[in-house]
């Protein structure tokens, strides 16, 4: 008679903690810490994305696939601009150092230096 062999699982810390994008154990994090790193999570997606289809639109010689791509790009675009302000309105320091950054002209490490320096 043959005996069937049943793996036994040995639960591992990673196991435990679910998702790759948590760094402590999900069960401990409150609600709101992980649906943060939810959008952390979100947000390098989108970027990864982007990049993704701008190698892609660089490549591609057929202008009707190059149209496509460009058209899903800018919506990848959009959902990095709104998990992007979702993050800045729980981090009012993020948003005024950000505010100092974005959507100027000039010097941007300049910029940089002065609106972490402003904001605190």
């Amino acid at each position: 008679m043959c005996e069937s062999v049943v793996p036994t699982f040995i639960p591992h810390r990673d196991h435990i903690m679910g998702f790759e994008q948590y760094h402590e154990p999900a069960h401990e994090l409150s609600s709101e810490t992980r649906t943060f790193a939810r959008m952390i999570a979100s947000l390098t997606e989108e970027a990864e994305a982007i990049g993704w289809y701008e190698q892609r639109i660089s490549l591609e010689q057929d202008r009707q696939a190059k149209a496509i791509m460009q058209n899903a790009q800018k919506e990848e675009m959009k959902h990095f601009g709104m998990d992007l302000e979702f993050l800045l309105r729980r981090k009012p320091l993020w948003r005024a150092t950000l505010e100092g950054i974005l959507f100027t002209t000039g010097d941007i490490v300049e910029h940089g230096d002065e609106a972490e320096e402003a904001a605190g």
